[in-house]
This record gives structure tokens, C-alpha cells and sequence, in this order.
């Protein structure tokens, strides 16, 4: 598979583990890797390899390597896909067979597994210092106990063509701020011959995306996001669909590809990396291959604002992350191999290994010598920066609301003030299918109104 087109699958993750129901058929998987391992100083980890940070396998191996040199410790790491990773582990634990370190995605990609049990707090274990400046985002938090620390960072944006822009009389280096001029610089693209706007809507992926990068605008709170998806607010009132109201806006502009919905995501983008179209949504962990087909002409900005929420103008940015599963076998070295992972040497070598971004507030990133992917970092990561509220979704939303109002919106089939009785009417669905979920979403709450 193209490294490139990975990330984007880890939205089925929630589609095998739903609800917290194991996935079966990995009777094979889990006598292959003894579960938890048999002590003598291995501790075994599970996680996916270089399916998004390309590069960054190189330097989990030297970490490993140098962590056994000081310590004594072995550990024995197992590759899995983007869709196995966390269903296999969810599995695993559900048998008392977990591995000793598991590689976990933020928000419900992991809360699911805490609430059942199979992931232990760090608190206590990882000292308090990594737990503070490791980068797990308060999306890791439960009743005011940590799950994870972070890893490397994926921030959310705009990537631009900056000549295309000049030629198109807009200031290269001043992108939209506000959403009038996002649209008079896409109708000044469209004048100049130039498809404003790329992407593809076929697999979903893109309807997520821009979701994130605009619903955010109408939020006080990652906790407002919440609220939303369990029925506590209402997506009728106009705020909260207005993002969808502007997705329209774009469409009937023609400022968005026509084949939109005949392409997955990343056949969406490849125009823009072709110079054949001005602007495409992307994350920051795709600007290095974006660098290596443009040059000095790509640029990133963060998606205008039209709405007036107190999360909104500012970048979003989730991490990647590691925990420790309650069954493993030695909490004590696992603990101490996720410290390490956190010291000054190896956040050093992650850029210096991997060019991967480390998601730890201590990282020295004068270290990073490429100015642009400097100032990416600097804003994406040093500065303010919102939590990505998709973490907090329910499958059923992400299958039956965003996701069909995005690709009939862009197909001319539903307007956007249509959406918000959409989105209520599943989300009501949802409350009456998993009022457990209900439950335990509303003592998440608690953690996230911050």
C-alpha cells in the first residue's frame, strides 16, 4: 500500500471494534505472540510501523536497540496494519493476552478500550513529568487518569500552490484568513484557470477532514464536540451545521473538482502535488512528500473562519501514542521503555532518524533545519492549538451523518441546511442503541470541558 494512503483507514478501526466487541478469528495471532510474553526481561509491543510517518520505523528500532544496551530489557516488536492494530489488541486483552506496550490512537480509538478495562493509568507508573509534556492531548484523560503518552504529531490544514496564487494576482505569501477571502481567492484561481480547490470524497476521508477543520469554528470546547454527538446539544440549531451550509457554498461556486465523488482521498489530492490545482485539504505528515513534488512552492495554512466559537482561526493538531495494557506482564520496564522513549536523546533522534515531528513539549525544535516544516511545527505544535474533535466520534455519526452529508452535498443531491435534522436524527439513533456509551461519554465530558 502507499505509505501515504494508510492513515486514512483508521476510521474502520471503530467499525471492527464498535461497542467493544472483539474481533474474531485471532486465535492464530495470539498463540503466534505468547500474549503477553513469558518474562526474562522481553517485554513484547504491537503498533504500525511506518504507515503514516514514513520513516519513523528506523527509529523505534534504534530505540529498542539502545533501550536493551542500557536496561537489559528486550523488546520484541510486532508490525500490524492500520485495521488490525487496535482490533487485534482489543481481542487480545479481552483473552488476558495483551501485549506489554500497544501503540493506541487517540480519543475513542483507545477511551473504548479504558472503559473496558484493558488499559491500565499511568499515573504512577510513567513518571508525572512525561505524563505532563508527552503530548497525549487531554483526549487521553479519564476521571482524571492518563492512558497514553504521545508519539509524533498530525496536524490539519490547507496546502497551497504559492504560484499559482501569484499568478492569480492573491499575495503567495498572506493565505485567507476569513472565509469572504478564501472565496474571492478561489474565485480568482477559478478566473485564472486554475481549479481552486482538489480532493475526493468516494472513501469518506475528505467529508471527516473537512468537518474537523470547520465544525471546530462553532466550539467553545472539545467537550462542546461531545455534547454534540450524544444528543446533549442539537445539531438543528444553525451554528452547528453551518459548516456544512459553507461546504455547499463551495460547491455551487464550482470551486471544488466535479469528479469529487468518483475519487478516494489521495487520488483527490495527487492533482494538487501535480501543480494542476491550487489548494487541497492535507495533513502535516504529508507536506514532506508534497516538499519533494513542489519545492518552495508549497505553503499551509489553517482552514478561514466563519464561525465564532473560541476554538476557532486556531490549528488542529492530534498525536499518536502508546499505553500500557492492564494484563501485561511487567508494568515496571514497560513504564520505563515509554520514559525513555521520552528522553532528550531519542526526541533528538526522531527528527534526526525519522524527520517525524515528536510530540513532546521538551523536544529542542531548533533541531528542525527545514524552515518550512520549522514553521509548521512552531505553529501546529508550540503554539495554541485545538485537539481534533473526530477523536471523539461515534461510528454510526461518521458512517450514516458526516459522511453521506458531505458526499450528497457534493453531489448536488442535499443542501446544507438540510443537515442538521440529518445529524440529529442519527445521533438520536445512536443515544437509543448504546445507552451506555451514553453513560460513560458524559463522565468523558467532565475531562474535556477545559
Amino acid at each position: 500500500m502507499d505509505p501515504l494512503s494508510r492513515p486514512i483507514s483508521r476510521r474502520q478501526l471503530l467499525r471492527y471494534t464498535a461497542g467493544g466487541i472483539a474481533v474474531a478469528g485471532l486465535g492464530p495471532l495470539l498463540a503466534a505472540c505468547g500474549g503477553g510474553g513469558g518474562g526474562g526481561g522481553k517485554l513484547s509491543m504491537w503498533w504500525w510501523g511506518d504507515q503514516e510517518a514514513v520513516g519513523v520505523k528506523k527509529w523505534v528500532d534504534d530505540t529498542i536497540a539502545k533501550f536493551k544496551e542500557q536496561t537489559g530489557t528486550t523488546i520484541d516488536p510486532l508490525l500490524m496494519d492500520t485495521n488490525n492494530v487496535i482490533p487485534k489488541f482489543t481481542n487480545a486483552a479481552a483473552a488476558g493476552k495483551p501485549p506489554d506496550i500497544q501503540f493506541i490512537f487517540n480519543g475513542i480509538y483507545h477511551m473504548e478500550n479504558v472503559w473496558l478495562g484493558y488499559l491500565a493509568p499511568l499515573n504512577g507508573l510513567v513518571s508525572d513529568n512525561v505524563l505532563k509534556t508527552s503530548g497525549a492531548t487531554v483526549l487521553s484523560d479519564f476521571e482524571g487518569k492518563q492512558y497514553r503518552v504521545g508519539f509524533y504529531i498530525v496536524g490539519f490544514g490547507l496546502e497551497y500552490n504559492k504560484e499559482l496564487f501569484s499568478k492569480a494576482g492573491l499575495n503567495a505569501d498572506s493565505p485567507p484568513k476569513t472565509w469572504d477571502e478564501f472565496l474571492n481567492a478561489c474565485d480568482k484561481l477559478k478566473s485564472s484557470g486554475v481549479q481552486p480547490l482538489t480532493g475526493g470524497i468516494k472513501d469518506g476521508f475528505l467529508g471527516e477532514w473537512y468537518f474537523v477543520n470547520t465544525l471546530t469554528q462553532a466550539l467553545d470546547s472539545p467537550a462542546e464536540a461531545l455534547d454534540l454527538f450524544i444528543g446533549k446539544l442539537d445539531w438543528r440549531e444553525p451554528k452547528y451545521h453551518e459548516h456544512w451550509v459553507k461546504l455547499q457554498e463551495l460547491y455551487d461556486n464550482g470551486f471544488i473538482n466535479n469528479d469529487i465523488n468518483s475519487l478516494e482521498l489521495y487520488q483527490g489530492i495527487a492533482p494538487f502535488n501535480d501543480g494542476k490545482a491550487a489548494m487541497t485539504i492535507n495533513t502535516t505528515a504529508a507536506l514532506p512528500d508534497s516538499q519533494s513534488k513542489l519545492g518552495d512552492k508549497l505553503g499551509y495554512f489553517v482552514m478561514p473562519t466563519f464561525g465564532s466559537g473560541k476554538m476557532a482561526g486556531i490549528p488542529i493538531t492530534d498525536t499518536q501514542g502508546f499505553g500500557i495494557p492492564t494484563k501485561g506482564h511487567d508494568h515496571e520496564d514497560a513504564a520505563k521503555f515509554l520514559e525513555f522513549m521520552h528522553s532528550p536523546d531519542r526526541l533528538k533522534a526522531m527528527w534526526t532518524l525519522s524527520k517525524a515531528l515528536p510530540a513532546d513539549d521538551t523536544f529542542d525544535s531548533s533541531l528542525i533545519d527545514d524552515p518550512f516544516l520549522k514553521g509548521v511545527y512552531d505553529e501546529w505544535w508550540k503554539g495554541t492549538h485545538n485537539v481534533y474533535v473526530a477523536d471523539l466520534m461515534p461510528t454510526l455519526f461518521w458512517t450514516d451523518a458526516m459522511f453521506v452529508a458531505s458526499q450528497k452535498i457534493l453531489a448536488g443531491t442535499l443542501k446544507g441546511d438540510q443537515t442538521g435534522d440529518l445529524a440529529a436524527q442519527v445521533t438520536e439513533k445512536w443515544k437509543k442503541q448504546n445507552p451506555d456509551l451514553v453513560e460513560k461519554y458524559t463522565t468523558w465530558g467532565k475531562d474535556l470541558a477545559v
